[in-house]
């Protein structure tokens, strides 16, 4: 296994990292991407760590907590080994403090993520969503006092627009608060809007990504080709729209290559369009998800190997699509290109 810096931070992470949404099952959203119990989740958990995955991924909205809770028993005996990755700040319950990044949230969340994993610290801890109702500044205080209490050790945002995160940097330089060295965000074959100003931002600032759903919500399976239905017991049947919209025609020009580079390569589709997402600017770590040992084995199979300069022009091509303004100057016209060189 590869290990890289998080973002301009001091920690070393895997290049694969696990996620640990399949785990407990709870809900309409979470069942239907998986149900593993402590048993199943423990032998998921050896194999990541044998494969060198040492990062482990998750957040309080996941099955209630309960995704909490099934990695705390799954680590268990264990904890000096692992690195734990968690998230708050999305609501978990219908009341008023039960949701963003206030100061009594922030710290209420913190103590029942703790409580849940059974655990005394939390390596890398992210707001899941930006918290537009608090000062920036309350935020990166009770941050800041988690981490001098040694409850958190790293802290990140996820889910960020390019001006949220950047204010919340901004103060934290002024402040003397922690900053943010790690941004777990959506980012695929079919999904590339992580480029456009979340990237350069990223590579200015020396924030990390921490990239989720790197197979488009299920969609780079190596399952769905055009002409074809949804494959039986894909979860696309009843969480596409809960997912990032992916055009057909994308989609298909994307699998297309896919299929064609596996030919060449042996690979499988997903280990292709993971590979990709490795070779890309300011990726620190990709999470990969599993609901058994068969998934598992196969995702991990997404290392130890890269694509050659051919290969990655072709995927580069096939999933390029026009950028938003004011960006699609930059990409068009020399005058623009002059000022600001792409980096990618």
């Amino acid at each position: 296994m590869e290990y890289r810096r998080l973002g301009a931070s001091g920690l070393l992470v895997p290049a694969l990292s696990f996620g640990a949404g399949t785990f407990g099952g709870r809900g309409e959203l979470f069942s239907a991407w998986g149900d593993t119990d402590a048993a199943q989740a423990r032998r998921l958990v050896d194999i990541s760590l044998e494969a060198g995955v040492t990062m482990f991924d998750t957040a309080d909205v996941y099955s209630d907590g309960a995704s909490e809770e099934v990695l705390g028993e799954a680590i268990r005996g264990r904890r000096d080994r692992v690195l734990l990755s968690t998230k708050a700040a999305l609501p978990t319950g219908p009341g008023p403090y039960d949701a963003g990044a206030g100061r009594s949230r922030l710290i209420g969340a913190v103590e029942g993520s703790l409580r849940r994993l059974g655990v005394d610290h939390i390596d890398l801890f992210q707001l899941h969503a930006f918290d537009a109702g608090t000062p920036v500044t309350e935020t990166l205080a009770a941050l800041d006092d988690l981490v001098r209490a040694g409850k958190i050790r790293y802290v990140g945002a996820s889910n960020f627009a390019g001006w949220q995160l950047m204010k919340s940097l901004a103060a934290a330089d002024r402040h003397g608060f922690p900053r943010y060295v790690a941004h777990q965000v959506y980012y695929s074959l079919v999904g590339r809007d992580y480029e456009w100003e979340l990237m350069p931002l990223a590579q200015d600032e020396g924030v990390g990504a921490v990239v989720w759903s790197p197979l488009g919500w299920g969609r780079l399976t190596g399952k769905i080709r055009r002409g074809q239905p949804l494959p039986e017991g894909s979860r696309l049947h009843r969480t596409a729209e809960a997912g990032p919209p992916v055009r057909d025609e994308l989609l298909y020009d994307v699998v297309d290559v896919l299929d064609e580079i596996a030919a060449d390569t042996g690979r499988t589709v997903p280990q292709i369009a993971l590979n990709w997402l490795l070779s890309r600017p300011t990726v620190s770590t990709v999470i990969v998800g599993a609901r058994n040992e068969e998934q598992l084995r196969q995702n991990l199979g997404a290392v130890g190997w890269q694509l050659d300069a051919d290969q990655l022009a072709r995927l580069d091509k096939a999933s390029a699509t026009t950028p938003p303004y004011p960006y699609y100057p930059y990409y068009r016209l020399p005058d623009f290109t002059r000022l600001n060189p792409p980096r990618v």
